[in-house]
């Protein structure tokens, strides 16, 4: 091989094997119908093909996963300034903010122990009927059982 073959198929090789440009493939993007218009009156549809990268489903799917995350963000954003805001409270503070819950709640327990001591106080117990008081007690207890026992007290009068 002369040296002019030679550094021919050595730049062939070359540009076959280490091409810096890479080849661009052209797509479509848009399409242009060529037909005239009518003077007058509307336009006829034409058909456009759906080539779609991702199904529909997935589409629905991811816009509804960046919907849920921006709103447990926002969630998130919401609990960190809350705790932030405990964090920076102080006893006293506390206690002024819960004042009016603890008066309200001794408010309410006093009225409900009013209500409960106003019902009690009316009895309707009407006895009618004698009335024998026997102070005879005969007491018979059993026991029965090693490590549970059981007794049993039997009163008579």
């Amino acid at each position: 091989m002369s040296d002019s073959e030679a550094a021919a198929e050595a730049k062939r090789i070359m540009d076959a094997n280490f091409r810096t440009e890479q080849l661009v493939r052209h797509f479509p993007t848009s399409f242009r119908d060529d037909t005239e218009l009518p003077a007058y009156g509307t336009t006829p549809p034409v058909h456009q093909d759906d080539r779609r990268i991702v199904p529909a489903w997935a589409a629905g799917i991811a816009v509804a996963s960046i919907g849920v995350g921006a709103g447990v963000t926002g969630i998130g954003c919401g609990a960190w300034l809350v705790l932030q805001g405990l964090a920076s409270v102080s006893l006293a503070g506390v206690l002024m903010v819960t004042l009016p819950f603890a008066g309200l709640a001794m408010a309410a327990t006093a009225i409900g122990g009013a209500i409960s001591r106003a019902r009690f106080a009316v009895t309707k117990n009407v006895y009618e009927g004698p009335v024998t008081h026997k102070t005879e007690i005969h007491n018979n207890t059993t026991t029965r059982g090693m490590f549970f026992a059981r007794t049993r007290n039997d009163i008579h009068n």
